[in-house]
C-alpha cells in the first residue's frame, strides 16, 4: 500500500484526500505494528495543529471502510492492509509475546464456514480471523 495508491483511489472515486486522512494513513502504514486510535491521535500532532479525537476516528473509519487499514479486534488496534485492499476477508497471526501481527490471506471463506453460514441463510459481507500464538523469533 502506498500513498500514491490512496491518492489515485480517492481521485478515481471523487473522495477528498484531506490532510487528516493522508496523515492517518501515513501514520498507520509507517508504524510497523498495530496502533490504537489514541496512538494515532497522538502521532497526528506531528502533522496537524491540535487534532481532536473525532478527526482521528473519522479518518480511521474512512480508510477502514475502503480496506486500506484493518482493525485487529482483540487488540483494539489498526494495521495497514498489505494486500492492496482487494479482499473481503482478513486473517492475522498475532504473537502474544512481542505483539507482532502478520496479515495472511485466504481469499475465500473456508468451505466449512461457508456451509454453516449458508445453512443459517446468512450472507457474508466480510470476515476476519485472529490467531494468537508465539512467533518464530519469540520461540527462539
Amino acid at each position: 500500500m502506498s500513498l500514491q495508491e490512496a491518492e489515485e483511489f480517492c481521485q478515481e472515486r471523487g473522495y477528498r484526500l484531506t490532510d487528516s486522512r493522508r496523515a492517518v494513513l501515513q501514520i498507520i502504514a509507517a508504524a510497523g505494528k498495530p496502533l490504537g486510535a489514541y496512538d494515532v491521535l497522538e502521532a497526528l500532532h506531528a502533522y496537524l495543529v491540535n487534532p481532536k479525537p473525532p478527526t482521528a476516528y473519522r479518518a480511521i473509519e474512512f480508510w477502514q471502510m475502503h480496506g486500506f487499514i484493518h482493525r485487529i479486534e482483540s487488540l483494539n488496534a489498526y494495521v495497514a492492509c498489505h494486500a492492496g485492499h482487494r479482499h473481503d476477508g482478513s486473517q492475522y497471526l498475532i504473537c502474544d509475546k512481542c505483539g507482532d501481527v502478520q496479515e495472511v490471506h485466504l481469499c475465500s471463506v473456508p468451505e466449512a464456514l461457508q456451509k454453516q453460514a449458508d445453512g443459517k441463510c446468512f450472507t457474508l459481507r466480510r470476515w476476519s480471523t485472529e490467531l494468537h500464538g508465539i512467533c518464530q523469533q519469540c520461540v527462539a
